[in-house]
């Protein structure tokens, strides 16, 4: 139920996201004065640039080209994937523990890193197809009153122009996203670490500390989540640009080397700010309402 809410309040933020990524992206030209040396007159030059819109220009444009519902694209196959995936993941999660448990020290931190690498791997490839779709939705660009295509009508497109393989466009690219989740968990558990070792002082009602360190979780998740998002975020820029229609992205090298060469390397972080907008409250949200609840459970056995 949670997934769901944030699926639909953060749709807005994931489709500009998208648009920002994509290389259909219009640039704006602006023109920064030059001072040339050596005229007699001292006058300086134009000279003109593009520069990437921002969030908000982002925002403003749909909204008047394309009208309200389109920041709501995609949100029918994200709603569909959200549940399975979560599910997938948790399912392959738990196995994947056991078996590492079995080769390393039990619940060590090479058995969690392996297990959410192995689990995360499964469900980017059996949820591929869904987030295809839901990518493909973002992208399309309707005018105000158009009728745009539904999530049945995008997959029948993608099947008759590109066939079975059309649906695990950027799949390499989620493969390589799965760094994200191991450097998230890995940044988090030393934050967690530190945060166990910090003495707090006693107090005579336990409700405060615990909020403390509830609170000091949140953080910890935030700080994690951030971290690995800038880090990781490139990733997803090349997914979208595989998951376009028609382009000339191929492969994840030849896209990475390609953006790089076109565009530079600060392409690879557009969007990244609707991402951290997106991310970061949620996973905060979601890691420590789960150290919440393992706490309790722990509290209760006791």
């Amino acid at each position: 139920c949670g997934g769901t809410v944030g699926a639909i309040f953060t749709c807005p933020l994931e489709v500009i996201k998208t648009r920002l990524q994509s290389s259909k992206l219009a640039f704006r030209t602006v023109y920064y004065p030059q001072v040339q040396l050596g005229t007699i007159s001292g006058e300086g030059m134009v000279r003109p640039t593009s520069v990437s819109p921002g969030l908000f220009s982002v925002l403003k444009s749909i909204l008047e080209k394309e009208g309200p519902r389109s920041l709501f694209r995609g949100l029918g196959p994200n709603l569909v994937g959200v549940a399975p995936s979560r599910a997938v993941y948790f399912a392959c999660y738990s196995k994947a523990k056991e078996q590492f448990n079995s080769m390393f020290v039990p619940n060590s931190n090479i058995v969690h890193v392996c297990s959410a690498g192995s689990a995360a791997f499964i469900t980017n490839s059996l949820m591929n197809p869904i987030w295809m779709v839901k990518t493909r939705m973002q992208l399309e660009r309707k005018v105000r009153g158009s009728k745009p295509m539904n999530a049945l009508q995008c997959a029948r497109y993608v099947y008759q122009t590109e066939g079975i393989r059309g649906f695990y466009r950027g799949l390499t690219a989620s493969y390589a996203g799965i760094s994200e989740t191991i450097i998230c968990f890995a940044i988090y558990e030393s934050l967690k670490k530190h945060l166990k070792e910090v003495k707090l002082p006693p107090s005579s009602n336990g409700t405060e500390r615990n909020s403390t360190s509830f609170f000091g979780l949140m953080v910890a998740a935030a700080v994690s989540k951030g971290c690995a998002s800038c880090i990781a975020y490139p990733h997803e820029v090349i997914r979208t640009r595989l998951r376009e229609e028609g382009t000339k992205y191929k492969t994840f090298i030849q896209t990475a080397r390609l953006v790089a060469r076109e565009e530079g390397y600060l392409a690879f972080y557009r969007g990244l700010f609707a991402q951290l907008i997106r991310q970061i409250p949620n996973t905060a949200i979601v890691l420590s309402t789960y150290e919440l609840i393992v706490y309790l459970l722990e509290d209760h056995a006791k």
